[in-house]
């Protein structure tokens, strides 16, 4: 027995059998999930490398630089 399918308004949908991928589009959908993970893993590795704890404290300063130039 096959599972009816709606779409988004409440209609029926004909259900197709999924047609068998090409060896091409395959292969190009792993190596995008491959590339996406490495730029993943590259850019985490970097922020992870050059993670600066005091980035934090350079706000405060700013404001009170900004604060007395204006004298608010």
């Amino acid at each position: 027995m096959q599972n009816a399918h709606f779409d988004p308004y409440g209609e029926p949908v004909a259900y197709a059998e999924p047609k068998a991928s090409a060896p091409g589009s395959r292969l190009m959908l792993r190596a995008g999930t491959g590339l996406f993970w490495s730029l993943v893993v590259v850019i985490v590795a970097a922020r992870a490398a050059y993670f600066n704890p005091d980035f934090a404290a350079t706000f405060g300063q700013m404001a009170s630089a900004i604060k007395s130039i204006f004298g608010v």
